[in-house]
């Protein structure tokens, strides 16, 4: 779901990110493009989004380890954060190279205010 170019206002664009925060492909660009992703930043809320790593600053994908810390840091945000809402692209199954299977239910037990761009996220979450 890279072509999404538009949000309401409070709502926040959330993304797989590399740690050198080079967003030059996929949802990163779109980040960049569209909600204020700042290029070098590869970590947390930037703009009108918020950048998940899940890869390292070498290109190379992150554990699924790694990228799980990095989600319960990113929903501890969203839970310091009530007042706005997450809109979450499928992070770490583009570039990164994992499944849906792999990342969606790293997302379990989520806060009301974030939400899911790919409703087959939705079916993950509620199938576990």
């Amino acid at each position: 779901m890279t072509n999404i170019t538009n949000l309401p206002d409070g709502h926040y664009f959330v993304f797989g990110s590399n740690e050198a925060g080079r967003h030059g492909k996929g949802a990163a660009l779109c980040a960049r493009k569209y909600f204020g992703a700042v290029y070098g930043q590869g970590h947390g809320e930037q703009g009108r989004s918020y950048a998940l790593s899940t890869k390292d600053a070498s290109l190379r994908s992150l554990s699924l380890d790694e990228i799980r810390e990095n989600v319960r840091v990113f929903l501890q945000h969203a839970i310091n954060h009530p007042r706005k809402q997450f809109a979450v692209s499928r992070v770490g199954c583009g570039l990164a190279g994992y499944r849906d299977e792999d990342i969606a239910p790293m997302f379990k037990g989520h806060p009301s205010n974030v939400y899911f761009l790919e409703e087959s996220w939705n079916e993950l979450l509620c199938s576990r």
